[in-house]
């Protein structure tokens, strides 16, 4: 055990809760509540060289990903910690959203707190895939009661020149506040879960870019596709390069699994999904793997979620590296398995809504979705993410019903 923690074991006996020191010089103070349940770990151990995190307890979603046996289905959810935490409000009162991202100790505050209540089988980190157009050189704030806002988007092809170049680029640097996030949260969950890292695909992130944030169906992104294509290619390409060095770094920084984001692919037809998403996504996927091989890293499971491209499932799977598809709640799951092969895991996709439910039929919901999946090939989530408005305890109601109801069902397939 490394003196770090036996120092942080010593003083949180004494202290009802502890503060960490900005990542800027001379900020406020964040304050991290004290919790003896995978309390955050002191800040020091980011300064090792060599990191040797925690021995894994249960590796459940990682071999549900990579098509192992499983005694039940794995569980977690887009957006778990997230507002429907009264911990998580508590915690985004010291500061602006991007704030918190930017501070290693409340981003992994938060990456935890739902660990903490719940029985999940995986953590992810706190973070947003709006970083990544930051780093690329375009400002991003989230707006109360609005969103994330791009005050200059990119209204034309000559405002690319308004970001950085590639060699300009320096992803190690501009992110490490991810980087360190990952570290610490690796740390602190103690071998609990395992930690996913995650980034939004090509597309969506140009989504944002150009319309200046959310729309109902980014008329002006799709309009790039038809007036600019040469430009939109160049922006698509130079996003993918820095999300593949970005994942691979999550990884070296502790991550254990990553999932790729393409949340407005649905707002594209099929044939633009085939010229303008596909083959970034499935550069993304065969980069980050052999930049993992190349760094002498774990090449670890990697989900796809092309929210609403349900055509392309098949090809997801057939003609990508990715490990596991996620389907969004319009997608009937047992089509799904026949349109695919038993080489990928699909994962989802409860109804967001169906959480407002009652717990009767919140878990009819979910034998039924059980069902159609099947117990072995499967990580169980949302079809979306959780919302700000639900209860807490309907969650509690989903995650405990997959688990009981997936072990009753592999135990009678044992027996019969």
């Amino acid at each position: 055990m490394s003196k770090a923690f036996l120092l942080w074991g010593v003083s949180v006996g004494i202290l009802g809760y502890f503060v960490r020191k900005s990542s800027k010089k001379g900020g406020k103070k964040p304050i991290v509540p004290h919790s003896d349940d995978l309390p955050v770990l002191d800040e020091s151990l980011l300064q090792q060289q060599t990191h040797t995190f925690p021995e894994l307890k249960n590796d459940l979603i990682l071999r549900a990903a990579t098509g192992k046996y499983t005694e039940r289905v794995p569980i977690w959810c887009h957006r778990q910690a997230g507002r429907y935490l009264p911990e998580f409000r508590e915690v985004r009162k010291q500061g602006d959203f991007f704030t918190i991202c930017r501070t290693p100790v409340l981003a992994t505050e938060i990456t935890l707190q739902p660990i903490r209540r719940y029985p999940f089988d995986a953590a992810i980190i706190f973070s947003d895939i709006l970083v990544v157009p930051q780093a690329v050189g375009l400002e991003c704030v989230m707006v109360p009661g609005k969103g994330p806002v791009f005050p200059e988007p990119l209204l034309t092809p000559a405002h690319l020149k308004r970001l950085k170049t590639r060699q300009e680029i320096n992803v190690a640097a501009d992110l490490k506040y991810v980087f360190d996030a990952l570290t610490l949260t690796r740390y602190s969950l103690a071998g609990r879960v395992p930690l996913l890292g995650f980034s939004g695909a090509p597309w969506t992130l140009m989504a944002y870019m150009v319309e200046g944030g959310g729309a109902k169906s980014f008329n002006k992104a799709r309009s790039w596709l038809c007036m600019y294509p040469e430009q939109s290619h160049y922006l698509l390409s130079l996003l993918t390069d820095v999300i593949i060095e970005y994942l691979v770094l999550q990884v070296q920084a502790g991550a254990q699994m990553l999932e790729v984001f393409d949340s407005w692919a649905s707002d594209v037809t099929p044939a633009d999904f085939q010229t303008f998403l596909f083959p970034y996504l499935q550069r993304i996927a065969t980069g980050v793997k052999a930049g993992l091989r190349d760094k002498g890293l774990e090449v670890v499971p990697m989900t796809v979620f092309a929210k609403g491209a349900n055509y392309a499932f098949r090809q997801l799977q057939q003609e990508t590296d990715f490990d596991c598809v996620s389907l969004d709640w319009n997608v009937d799951p047992a089509t799904v398995r026949e349109q695919t092969d038993s080489s990928v895991t699909l994962q989802g996709n409860l109804d967001p809504a169906y959480l407002f439910g009652s717990d009767a039929f919140i878990r009819s919901k979910t034998r039924q979705m059980v069902d159609r999946f099947g117990t072995q090939r499967y990580i169980a989530n949302l079809g979306h993410g959780m919302l700000p408005t639900h209860s807490p305890d309907k969650l509690a109601v989903y995650i405990d019903e997959i688990h009981k109801y997936s072990e009753e069902v592999n135990s009678r397939s044992k027996t019969s």
